[in-house]
């Protein structure tokens, strides 16, 4: 681990590469909205299926999840309305890990509503 508040990573070992290694995500979200919880689940799948990815987390604006993926804007909440699905988020990192272009993630399910 780096040290850094927020950024998780763990070492290969010697002479392994892991999956999604050399891919970075930022992840920008609302701490006072909830979405902490969101996240950590996120970076939770994402890591168990890509352990030597590195994942950052920063504090967002009202509202916001938005997610980079090696600096370039893949989701946003603020655009979509909800949050995106992992299945979306894990074909992205794919594509990254492969070297492969990557697109806006535009499917989204929706925040939690209290009837």
């Amino acid at each position: 681990m780096s040290g850094e508040p927020g950024l998780t990573s763990v070492a290969p070992p010697p002479g392994e590469i892991e999956p999604g290694s050399g891919v970075r995500i930022v992840v920008e979200y609302c701490e006072p909205c909830g979405f902490e919880a969101t996240y950590l689940e996120l970076a939770s799948a994402v890591k168990e299926q890509y352990p030597g990815i590195e994942i950052e987390s920063r504090l967002g604006g009202t509202g916001a999840f938005e997610i980079e993926i090696n600096g370039q804007l893949v989701f946003s909440k603020l655009e979509n309305g909800g949050f995106p699905y992992e299945k979306d988020l894990i074909e992205a990192i794919r594509r990254a890990s492969n070297g492969e272009p990557l697109e806006k993630i535009t499917n989204s399910r929706p925040p939690c509503v209290i009837l």
